[in-house]
């Protein structure tokens, strides 16, 4: 960063922290833990885990803030990765461009939780001699999406390849959605933000096309890998655009948070311009009047309406619509009852076909023939009231996850297998209580059904749960191991675990504290587990 811009920086992270240290004293006095004075966000991620203690489980949290378990798990791995970036901070300190994103973040985090629990009244607002401008919001999200139809552009520069190319990816029902809103010979026209986002981003895509573009270097290192940072910016930025589309004004920390964001996107896109590397030029789409500017944006929020919204999330890679999704264990079991109960019925039909032969064979020619009845095979009634879902029918169960989490909370296997044999799909998040309560039936159970845990990121909230569990002086169990082989051995997962423990080491030597080197001494242990 220049000067000048160290100088930005480091006013907006200050007053970042600010907003962050006024939030988490109303937050914690709401979950029942009364602080007088907030500090650093290390010191508040061990605040909340205390308030989780004392509720009871983060579950509860959640129910206290009103928001539920995924939007729960954003706020503290939020939280844990600022605090890993930064542990402590010193007024007039150096600022990284990483750590400034994590901290507005947070704030926006800290922001959308206040709207929702109306008995929370802290401040967001960011006190900067500078403030965001408006106008300068609409002309960033403008020239974010620009520059990302100007990278595909790059990518397939004909228009019949690249149609072909979609219908590949996205199937041919979608291309044909795009083209309805479309202009004419620009399919990319007719496509929502998210839907440019993800063809950038898609694993396979951007390993081909755009990895070159973005190297592992300042902001997008925010995640280390740059594709997954990219990722995470541009679907923040989607929340972002969609406020603006919905005729909502922008908060402060939105502004500025996209501001940040368009940089870390556009610096190193516009230097590979100036080093005549890409036609993609990012400064070029700043460069527009008042009209020109309204234009676009009454037209990008025309189709915004008209498309019911931006409303999904960019994911990890593209779903196609050519594989299908597995069935589930119910569908399966359906299917065999099914075929064979349709085999009973064809050898039935056999039996009563050969015997009115042997009848017609051996029957005298003056007797008239008697009619014979054919019954169909009537299924058992036990057979068809010993599926899953009709056995917890039975039982008084209604199909719902919440009774199939209350199952794993209290360890009763019997239900949970009823549930997970009908195809209810479960997530990680939901064993803490029974990992913290060493609840082995219902812990082993579920790994039998692996194949049924849906969560697409569950490491993250489940190595930062180990290590408050750790830290609190938990012992590292074995089912505890288990559950780290079976769903956080990937490389992504180890390497950013590597990080981890290698900044927490460092971070310990530095500073010779016994709950640094503690710290230290559990990121190492999971990192030596799934290693």
């Amino acid at each position: 960063m220049t000067r000048s811009a160290q100088l930005i920086a480091r006013e907006q992270f200050e007053a970042a922290l600010q907003a962050i240290r006024e939030a988490s004293k109303a937050i914690l006095s709401l979950l029942g833990n009364p602080v007088a004075e907030a500090k650093d966000p290390q010191w508040f991620l061990q605040q909340m885990d205390n308030a989780r203690q004392h509720l009871g489980s983060w579950g509860l949290v959640a129910k206290r803030l009103h928001i539920n378990d995924a939007e729960l798990s954003q706020f503290t791995l939020q939280l844990r990765h600022l605090q890993q970036l930064v542990p402590q901070y010193e007024s007039g300190a150096e600022v990284s461009a990483t750590a400034l994103i994590a901290a507005l973040r947070f704030v926006a985090t800290l922001e959308r939780v206040r709207l929702r629990q109306p008995l929370l009244h802290y401040n967001t607002e960011l006190a900067l001699s500078q403030p965001p401008q408006p106008r300068a919001a609409r002309v960033q999200l403008r020239s974010l999406e620009l520059t990302l139809t100007g990278l595909i552009r790059e990518a397939w520069p004909d228009e019949v390849t690249l149609v072909n190319h979609l219908k590949l990816l996205f199937g041919a029902n979608k291309v044909r959605r795009w083209l309805k809103f479309a202009k004419p010979g620009d399919i990319l026209s007719g496509m929502q933000f998210s839907e440019l986002a993800q063809l950038v981003v898609d694993k396979k895509e951007f390993a081909k096309h755009y990895a070159a573009h973005f190297p592992e270097s300042g902001a997008l290192s925010f995640l280390i890998e740059p594709r997954k940072s990219l990722l995470t910016f541009l679907d923040d930025v989607r929340l972002i655009r969609n406020h603006a589309l919905g005729q909502q004004p922008l908060s402060p920390v939105q502004m500025t948070l996209l501001e940040n964001y368009s940089a870390a996107i556009t610096a190193p896109l516009q230097q590979h311009h100036v080093q005549g590397k890409t036609p993609v030029n990012p400064a070029s789409f700043n460069a527009c009047d008042d009209n020109e500017l309204e234009a676009w944006f009454a037209d990008a929020a025309q189709k915004h309406q008209a498309m019911s919204g931006d409303i999904f999330e960019i994911r990890d890679v593209i779903e196609s619509p050519r594989h299908k999704p597995p069935r589930t264990r119910e569908q399966r079991e359906q299917l065999v009852v099914g075929v064979l109960w349709s085999a009973v019925g064809l050898v039935a039909v056999a039996i009563a076909v050969g015997g009115l032969h042997l009848v017609n064979q051996t029957r005298k020619p003056v007797a008239a023939s008697q009619p014979v009845a054919y019954a169909a095979p009537v299924e058992p009634l036990d057979a068809r009231e010993s599926t899953p879902r009709q056995q917890l029918n039975r039982l008084g169960i209604a199909w719902d996850e919440n009774h199939f989490r209350s199952a794993i909370d209290r360890d009763d296997d019997r239900i949970a297998r009823l549930f997970l044999q009908a195809g209810m799909e479960w997530k990680v998040s939901w064993t803490e209580q029974a990992l913290a309560s060493k609840q082995h039936k219902v812990l082993d159970l579920l790994l039998s059904y692996r194949v049924q845990m849906n969560e697409p990121k569950p490491c993250r909230r489940m190595i930062a749960n180990l290590g408050h569990a750790l830290s609190q002086g938990q012992p590292f169990t074995a089912i505890r191991k288990t559950y780290l082989k079976a769903f956080c051995t990937t490389p992504a997962v180890v390497k950013r675990q590597a990080s981890d423990a290698a900044q927490a080491q460092a971070r310990a030597a530095a500073t010779r504290d016994k709950s640094d080197e503690k710290w230290a001494a559990i990121q190492k242990a999971i990192y030596s587990e799934i290693n």
